[in-house]
């Protein structure tokens, strides 16, 4: 069978969320579309293994802005995904505590009173301050007319740029002495690689905006969002491929693409192609040549965000609690300068979560442990690549340094979870490799492009490229998490779907 002999509307490349939610868009409004995945299992970062018959997330351990109403609510509604999700919600008066080095603890509570009153409470002299935080979020989240699900505004971040000119480091600073207060009110950075010399706050605004506003945990796992848009894809005619990595396409001299090559030697023809890739990795799967060399250099030139080292712990039976809510847990003073670490110190910032199963809600059969890890660490293993599909060993040299790693985190969780040591069954890891070999990132980074105030425009990322029928998608569109990576998925669309049109009915589903 001559697979390329089908004409597609759309092919997209990589089943990660933006790719999945994408092709459901287009599939709803009537389009063939087909996604290519080069891996075994789909959704990119929802990816989920096991192991001891515990579920650990690869990406992904909570989500928001899944509140009813809210704008990944109605999203996950108009997509009809919602009502098939097993979903928890976390603490109200806590989803995130933050601890820091001198034993301060202060809980992120959901909704803004609640978000607003935990704070108070352990700074009641910086009322003030806590409440310009807050109203500065709220304010900054109002110039993204998608993300409030309105097609414009009178006041966007296109037409006021300066918005995005806004330090969250700098902007914490200039309402504020209190370097404790700083840190709590940005203490879940490590989720969004904050970073004072380049985080801008509105990074902060959308992502801490929409925990705030309902935080929740996919239960046994986020592969089962994945699943769920599959699924609704295949409801609607479009097709779903694995074990298809695409390495090359031919273009014609409209410098318009005409097909996709996969590895296996098929190939796939369409009308229009979306890329869910990082961008680099888009120009090198489609063929640097068919670029401007100036875009190619503009895009090899952006800086990418931190990576992580994580470490993973199944738990004997019933010897371990499960927690609601995550921790963020600080062993440093200088809480957002730890992107750019000392080795020795290292690791000076943990996120640490337990995970929602639907076995117990008293215990935890398995803990999840991230800390930054910069690519000097791992370099010496860069050319390396394994995964199940394709297995290949690293050597004892990489091993040995994983378990040197994990042994410097539990050593961490000891002095936080005093007694976990002996509730530990098994201890797995993972480093930036296998981010980049499973998600294809150019340097395993989780969070795309660095996103950099002193230079927004610089740092974005057009959906549209100089190839006439090659888009772009994912999280390096708007910004990165499911809630960013689905709002990108849209402003992709949009460029074949009538904005108003489908806004409307996002925004008229119960």
């Amino acid at each position: 069978m001559d697979e390329s002999k089908d004409i597609y509307d759309f092919v997209i490349i990589g089943s990660g969320i933006s790719g999945l939610v994408s092709a459901l868009i287009l599939a709803k409004n009537g389009y063939k579309v087909l996604v290519l995945e080069k891996n075994h299992q789909i959704g990119g970062a929802l990816q989920i293994f096991s192991r001891d018959k515990c579920i650990f997330d690869t990406g992904v351990h909570y989500i928001g802005g899944l509140s009813k109403g809210e704008n990944l609510h109605q999203f996950f509604k108009y997509l009809g995904i919602y009502d098939d999700l097993k979903l928890k919600a976390m603490n109200q008066d806590c989803f995130d505590l933050i601890r820091l080095s001198n034993g301060m603890e202060i809980p992120h509570g959901q909704g803004y009173e609640q978000f607003v009153s935990g704070f108070v409470k352990a700074f009641p002299e910086d009322e003030i301050a806590i409440k310009q935080f807050c109203e500065k979020i709220q304010e900054v989240c109002s110039y993204f007319p998608l993300y409030n699900l309105e097609c414009e505004g009178e006041r966007t971040y296109f037409s006021h740029h300066d918005v995005l000119a806004i330090g969250a480091w700098d902007f914490v600073s200039s309402i504020t002495d209190n370097n404790d207060l700083k840190i709590v009110l940005l203490g879940s950075g490590i989720l969004y690689a904050g970073d004072a010399k380049s985080t801008p706050f509105y990074v902060v605004a959308l992502i801490m905006n929409s925990f705030i506003k309902g935080s929740y945990r996919l239960v046994d796992g986020g592969s089962q969002l994945a699943k769920v848009l599959v699924k609704r894809i295949r409801e609607h005619g479009g097709e779903v491929l694995k074990h298809k990595e695409v390495i090359g396409s031919e273009v014609n001299d409209q410098k318009e693409i005409l097909k996709l090559i996969c590895a296996d030697n098929s190939s796939y023809r369409g009308r229009q192609f979306i890329s869910s890739l990082h961008p680099s990795q888009t120009i090198k799967t489609i063929g640097e040549s068919h670029f401007l060399p100036a875009y190619v250099k503009r895009v090899k030139g952006l800086k990418n965000s931190v990576s992580t080292f994580m470490v993973y712990l199944s738990f004997k039976r019933q010897s371990f609690p499960y927690f609601n809510h995550n921790f963020y847990e600080y062993f440093t003073e200088d809480g957002w300068n730890t992107v750019d670490y000392e080795r020795k110190n290292w690791p000076q910032v943990l996120y640490v979560c337990t995970s929602a199963t639907g076995k117990s809600d008293e215990f935890a059969e398995s803990l999840s442990a991230m800390a930054y890890m910069s690519k000097d660490e791992w370099s010496e293993w860069e050319k390396t690549f394994n995964t199940i599909a394709d297995k290949q060993e690293r050597g004892e040299a990489y091993e040995q340094f994983k378990k040197q790693k994990e042994q410097l985190v539990i050593e961490k969780l000891k002095l936080r979870f005093p007694g976990i040591e002996n509730c530990i069954k098994n201890v797995y890891s993972s480093t930036p490799l296998t981010f980049k070999d499973y998600l294809g990132t150019p340097e395993g980074e989780m969070y795309g492009i660095l996103k950099d105030f002193r230079n927004p425009t610089g740092t974005s990322i057009n959906t549209k490229t100089r190839i006439q029928n090659l888009y772009l998608t994912g999280q390096n569109i708007v910004f990165h998490g499911i809630l960013g990576a689905t709002v990108g998925a849209f402003v992709t669309c949009f460029n074949f779907v009538d904005n108003n049109t489908t806004i409307q009915e996002i925004k008229n589903h119960e």
